[in-house]
C-alpha cells in the first residue's frame, strides 16, 4: 500500500469536474489497452454528479468500450428505488441513461434499495457484498477496482464513513450505517478494507468549506476524526481539488 498522495489543484469546481471527467475517460481508454474488464466505483455529491455529466457530454466517451466496464458505488442512501436522493438515481440522470446503448444493464451494480424484501441497511449491505464477491479475484472480497472515486464532506467523511462513527471500524467489504449525521440516517457503504483494495483512489473535493478537512486529511490526521485520511489506493492516491478547497494546504504542498 502506497501512502503517498498526489494533489492536483484546479481553479474552480466546474474546471475540476470537467478535468476529472477527462482524466477518468483517458484512464479507462489506457487501461483497456492491456486488461478487461474494468471496474469503476462512482461517487455522488455535487462535484461527483457534475463529473458524470461531463463524462456524458464528452466525445471521448465513445473511445471507451463500455461493454467491458462495470460500475459500482462507494455508498448509497438506503431509500426506495428511484428516490431522487439516491446516488444511483442521480448517476442515471447524469450519465447512465446517456450510455444506455453502450453500457450493458448487467454491468451496472447498484446497491439494493429499500423495499419489502430488503428492509434494513444490513440486508442491503450483505446483498451488495455478495455481488462484489462475484467479481472479486481469488483471495479478495471485492473486484480489483481500477478507479474508485470518492467525494468528501466538510467533516472529512468519505463514502458513508463519518467521523467517530462505528462504521469506521467495519470489517469485510460493506457495512450498514445507522445514525448518519448527514441525512438520510440509513445508508450502505464500502468499508476501508474495500476502498484500499482499489488500484487507484481519487478523492474529489471543491469549496472553501472543505479546506480544513482537505488539509487535515493530507496531513494524515487520525481517521477517527478525518476519515478521508484513510482513503488510500493500492497503487495511487490522487486528490483532485479546486483552489478554494486547497486554500489551507501548506505552501510546499501536502505533508503526506
Amino acid at each position: 500500500m502506497s501512502a503517498a498522495r498526489e494533489v492536483v489543484v484546479h481553479p474552480d469546481a466546474e474546471v475540476l469536474a470537467q478535468a476529472t471527467a477527462a482524466r477518468l475517460l483517458v484512464a479507462l481508454v489506457d487501461a483497456q489497452s492491456h486488461r478487461a474488464p474494468l471496474h469503476v466505483v462512482l461517487t455522488g455529491g455535487t462535484v461527483g454528479i457534475r463529473t458524470l455529466a461531463a463524462v456524458a457530454a464528452s466525445p471521448v466517451r465513445d473511445a471507451v468500450d463500455w461493454t467491458q466496464v462495470h460500475l459500482w458505488w462507494g455508498d448509497e442512501r438506503f431509500l426506495p428505488d428511484g428516490d431522487a436522493d439516491r446516488n444511483e438515481t442521480q448517476a442515471r440522470d447524469a450519465l447512465l441513461t446517456a450510455l444506455a446503448d453502450a453500457l450493458p444493464a448487467e454491468n451496472i451494480h447498484a446497491v439494493p434499495a429499500l423495499d419489502t424484501l430488503v428492509t434494513t441497511p444490513e440486508a442491503a449491505a450483505e446483498a451488495y457484498a455478495a455481488e462484489l464477491a462475484r467479481f472479486a479475484p481469488e483471495g479478495s472480497d471485492v473486484p480489483a477496482f481500477d478507479v474508485l472515486l470518492l467525494g468528501m464532506g466538510p467533516d472529512g467523511h468519505v463514502a458513508s464513513l463519518f467521523p467517530e462513527h462505528p462504521a469506521l471500524a467495519a470489517q469485510g467489504a460493506t457495512t450498514g450505517v445507522h445514525g448518519s449525521p448527514k441525512p438520510p440516517p440509513l445508508r450502505v457503504s464500502l468499508t476501508f478494507d474495500a476502498i484500499r483494495a482499489a488500484r487507484q483512489v481519487w478523492v474529489v473535493a471543491a469549496g472553501a468549506e472543505k479546506a480544513p478537512a482537505v488539509a487535515s486529511a493530507l496531513a494524515s490526521d487520525p481517521v477517527e476524526t478525518t476519515p478521508a485520511a484513510g482513503a488510500l489506493g493500492a497503487e495511487r492516491t490522487l486528490w483532485l481539488v479546486d483552489a478554494a478547497a486547497a486554500a489551507q494546504l501548506p505552501a510546499g504542498g501536502p505533508t503526506a
